[in-house]
């Protein structure tokens, strides 16, 4: 790495503001910035070091879902990689785009967003449609807002939302079958077209037709790439808890209210919704919950409005799921959460300074 931090420095004067490739400063300064610590220092005091730079909160994000990014590779073979790579290279590119423009360092945000992204896609989904809604999630989601830190929404949410709209057909029905063989599905690129099923659990489900939990714990039931295996679900959000990274409150908000509105509304109405069991780990809920809910930007920030956040989503999303015809409910309540994350800080901040004001 002192060979390539060499290079760099003897290169830096020609992206400078007077420099040759000055234009490409952002784009210079985001290499950098991803291969070595910034060498920036406060000029006076107080001297402070936060013990997580964005560097290394974006770093276990990553390592986080690897897991989960493992697991769809074994169960749907190896074109879940040109999927991850199409994500970043079409994510990544407005992120340069408006990075130049605004003349501002790229965050190193885009890293989780464009795995995340995929993760949520069905395994047979076509590039270019990858493409469209990545690029449209990162410019609309995001970069319209003023960037990263800025965003109200998700961006991998929004994009999946477009597409999910936009190309119905191909998001339902671009499903793979997992390989049940010891390799899985490594053995080839392509699966064969006797492979391709519709037949996802949250679909059976309509039907009245539950997958074995054991399927589903350890992913053997097709679905979207990342979303399948509860095991490796578990194993990344479990370290993301642990390191701090994602807020157990939000998590145990969605999987507690989910867990408990289903016990009470399964008593009433069997036939409309399906066990506890089941529910909680089929289709996005523990996936959507660990990784895409506990957004730091996105999410509210006080304790309090972290558990309704959490009680919010995991409500909606069995609401959604079960008495609509979308057979998840997942995105679109964390959506939701994302607008109405703003007030519940409100109302607690409000609720605060009140009882402040009193005592004073």
């Amino acid at each position: 790495m002192k060979f390539l931090l060499r290079i760099l420095d003897k290169v830096r004067p020609a992206f400078e503001a007077d420099g040759r490739f000055a234009f490409f400063k952002p784009l210079f300064d985001a290499f950098d910035a991803f291969c070595f610590s910034s060498d920036e220092t406060t000029k006076c005091a107080p001297f402070a070091r936060d013990s997580l730079d964005i560097k290394r909160y974006m770093s276990m994000v990553i390592i986080g879902l690897l897991p989960a990014t493992l697991a769809g590779l074994y169960f749907f073979g190896w074109r879940i990689l040109p999927v991850i790579v199409v994500s970043y290279a079409a994510g990544g590119a407005v992120e340069v785009l408006f990075g130049i423009i605004r003349k501002e360092t790229i965050n190193e945000g885009f890293l989780v967003t464009g795995l995340i992204f995929p993760l949520t896609l069905p395994p047979g989904i076509p590039l270019w449609i990858v493409a469209v809604g990545m690029a449209l999630g990162v410019l609309l989601g995001k970069e319209v807002f003023g960037g990263t830190g800025h965003n109200i929404f998700n961006p991998a949410l929004v994009g999946r939302a477009i597409i999910a709209v936009g190309y119905a057909k191909p998001m339902t029905s671009a499903w793979i079958k997992p390989g049940a063989r010891l390799w899985g599905n490594l053995g080839g690129y392509l699966t064969s077209p006797d492979a391709v099923t519709i037949a996802t659990p949250l679909v059976q489900a309509k039907q009245q037709v539950y997958e074995p939990i054991a399927n589903m714990f350890w992913g053997n039931v097709s679905g979207c790439i990342g979303e399948t295996c509860a095991a490796a679900i578990l194993i990344g959000g479990v370290f993301l808890l642990l390191m701090r990274i994602a807020n157990w409150r939000t998590v145990v908000g969605i999987i507690g209210s989910f867990v408990v509105l289903n016990v009470i509304m399964r008593a009433l109405s069997p036939e409309v919704f399906a066990p506890v069991g089941f529910n909680v780990l089929a289709g996005g809920l523990l996936f959507g919950a660990f990784f895409m809910a506990t957004d730091p930007v996105t999410s509210p920030i006080t304790n309090p409005a972290k558990w309704a956040y959490g009680i919010f989503i995991g409500c909606v999303t069995l609401l959604i799921r079960s008495l609509t015809v979308y057979t998840e409910g997942v995105m679109f309540a964390i959506l939701l959460g994302n607008i109405f994350g703003p007030l519940f800080d409100e109302v607690v901040f409000r609720f605060r300074f009140r009882r402040y004001r009193l005592e004073i």
